[in-house]
């Protein structure tokens, strides 16, 4: 079975009933994980970025706290794990903003947990990637937004 387009989709919820659009959105919470994270970040959250962030923030430190240090293989697993968690959120957010204040956090984070990123490039790769990724995020904002992150980004 071929998915319908984006456009398609979009003509067709149109021209449903409001009860029937909620009996959807209810089948799609159910069938994964993510719909029903997504949807709860839409329904409940979207209207109060700053808080949002906030909470995202307390789960990487708490992914932080669960660090193994002395395995650095271990430590490697779970810093892709609150990443992989940190980007997932940021893709609910579809906020560029949201996006550079979180990444430039977990690296912030990285840099104060005493983790040896020079000595292991799997690591450094993963550091300057998600620099990468923040660069990009940052020319994508306002000129005024723009310097100021481009501050906090010289210390990292």
């Amino acid at each position: 079975m071929k998915p319908a387009t984006v456009n398609e989709i979009k003509q067709e919820l149109s021209s449903l009933s409001p009860s029937r659009l909620t009996e959807l959105c209810l089948r799609l919470a159910k069938f994964k994980k993510d719909n029903k994270e997504l949807l709860t970040y839409l329904l409940f959250e979207a209207s109060d970025l700053a808080s949002y962030i906030a909470s995202v923030k307390k789960e990487i430190d708490l992914g932080f706290e669960e660090l193994p240090k002395p395995n650095i293989y271990l430590t490697k697993k779970s810093l892709r794990k609150v990443l992989r968690i940190t980007t997932r959120q940021i893709r609910y957010t579809g906020s560029p903003q949201a996006e550079v204040e979180l990444l430039t956090y977990f690296l912030s984070k990285i840099r104060r947990s005493g983790i040896p990123i020079d000595k292991h490039p799997v690591l450094t790769n993963l550091y300057e990637g998600q620099l990468k990724k923040v660069r990009g995020a940052i020319a994508t904002l306002h000129e005024d937004l723009q310097y100021d992150y481009e501050k906090a980004l010289k210390d990292l």
